[in-house]
């Protein structure tokens, strides 16, 4: 990043650049990180001017900064940010926005485009980008970022991808996952290949099932218009968990290089058992938490699914019948997200223990937040007894070990990342469509007339029983770690 550098927001007037994105760039310049030359170009609808954007920025960071700030490096910073007005379907205002980047950069300039739009915006940004050569690299390195929904279903997702190769080659294009920018998912490979006494017991062997949990405090809030057409499926299961589920199940890459790791995760998805129509009622469960229809904006109908769980099996050597069971819901008891690794119990009980005592398994705890950290579980004799035993951890805190400040927000890893060109914690075009041909079929028969039941929960629990009942069939229980 030795020229000029150009990052142009698209949608800049929005809730992702007052909450992240302008707080995640003000921060990496804070430390020192972003090139010296730069500039930031916001563009939206709304009829501002650069004086009115920067105060609109100010405004979201005193709410939405983790972290504390001088004024002086905010004048410093926000000297850099300037807004533009644009209508997309106005031609004038089209040319006099490439007509004022042109004038910013005076001069050859490496350039991120940001879509942080409504996604039905993607296509006609995109278009214009293309059909005005502002792609083209030869004066200077160009991407895209485009936030999620990589679309709603396959067909979508594919339109949406040859969209963007229409005028972007792949390693231009930048489809971003906030949950692959999180410290404590970067870990999950560092953990398993930089640690040999891990490894050797990751596969069928040794490990008896895994658990993958996002849950959310939270409701609908104000997404209740956009989340009822989308449900739990397409939110979360589509792009978080089957991004998490990759990281855990993949082989070692050749190289620590992006196409060698992004290959590898194609390879899990790829080996994914597909559900037939006719699996879904006994591989899922469906759940909607009381007084979600009663939310402004849900029809009072709904038949939305504001909580799911499914169980997966990956079809490959290291894997074989072990299943990964996925959940995530709204209104939940606490905001967590962990992957749980059960390994199998011994095989036989030559302690003396009482008939009736339950010998614990093993289990592993990987805790990405909010609490993050590690957590093994292990059975230890208690002293002074002749053979009683007790399951005890120990744990790893990322607060205790590096501070409370320590882990940055996800933003500031991929805006970097982008910047710099390296596209590993971002979702290539093959694993897109790969995920949606997992979840799609499940989305069909959770919109058919044999859907499975829609099981109801009461907000401020952990789902509906049914999921309990769901896992338990499988000699099996929801197992938790990272939120006490």
């Amino acid at each position: 990043m030795s020229q000029s550098n150009t990052i142009v927001i698209f949608g800049a007037s929005g809730d992702l650049s007052h909450r992240k994105l302008i707080p995640a760039l003000f921060n990496l310049y804070r430390k020192g990180r972003l090139p010296e030359r730069f500039q930031i170009l916001g563009c939206a609808t709304r009829g501002w001017d650069d004086k009115t954007f920067r105060a609109q920025l100010r405004a979201g960071l005193d709410t939405h900064a983790g972290f504390q700030f001088t004024e002086d490096e905010w004048l410093e910073f926000s000297g850099r940010l300037h807004y533009q007005s644009i209508n997309f379907s106005d031609a004038n205002d089209l040319a006099r926005f490439k007509k004022a980047l042109i004038a910013l950069e005076n001069g050859p300039a490496d350039r991120m485009y940001y879509l942080a739009t409504a996604p039905r915006y993607f296509p006609v940004i995109v278009d214009f980008l293309g059909r005005e050569g502002l792609v083209k690299e030869d004066e200077g390195r160009r991407c895209l970022v485009v936030e999620k929904p990589f679309g709603t279903d396959l067909a979508s997702a594919r339109e949406l991808n040859r969209k963007l190769h229409s005028c972007l080659e792949e390693n231009q294009i930048f489809r971003i996952d906030h949950y692959l920018g999180k410290e404590t998912v970067q870990n999950l490979l560092v953990f398993r290949f930089a640690n040999s006494v891990f490894e050797p017991l990751w596969n069928r062997n040794h490990i008896d099932h895994v658990q993958i949990t996002v849950a959310e405090k939270v409701g609908v809030e104000h997404r209740a218009g956009y989340y009822d057409g989308v449900g739990v499926l397409r939110d979360m299961f589509q792009n978080h968990l089957m991004q998490l589920l990759t990281l855990i199940a993949l082989e070692p890459p050749a190289t620590y290089k992006a196409d060698a790791l992004r290959d590898e995760k194609v390879k899990v998805l790829q080996s994914i058992r597909p559900l037939a129509p006719g699996e879904v009622k006994q591989a899922t469960v469906r759940g909607q938490y009381r007084g979600y229809r009663e939310e402004p904006g849900v029809a009072p109908d709904s038949q939305t699914a504001t909580f799911g769980a499914a169980r997966f099996y990956i079809d490959n050597w290291r894997w074989q019948d072990v299943p990964f069971y996925l959940r995530s819901g709204k209104n939940l008891a606490e905001k967590s997200t962990e992957i749980i690794i059960q390994f199998k119990r011994p095989p036989r009980r030559m302690f003396p223990l009482p008939q009736d005592f339950e010998m614990f398994a093993n289990v592993l705890a990987l805790c990405l937040q909010p609490d993050e950290g590690i957590h093994l579980r292990f059975e230890v004799k208690v002293p002074d007894t002749p053979a009683d035993m007790a399951l005890v951890e120990m744990n790893f805190h990322y607060q205790n070990a590096f501070g409370p400040a320590a882990i940055p927000e996800a933003y500031e890893r991929l805006l970097m990342d982008a910047l710099n060109g390296d596209p590993s914690l971002f979702i290539r075009a093959d694993q897109a469509e790969l995920a949606w041909e997992l979840i799609d079929p499940i989305v069909a028969a959770w919109d058919s007339s044999d859907a499975p039941p829609l099981a109801l929960y009461e907000p401020g629990s952990f789902g509906p029983p049914e999921s309990n009942r769901f896992i338990a069939a499988d000699g099996r229980r929801w197992l938790r770690s990272c939120g006490g």
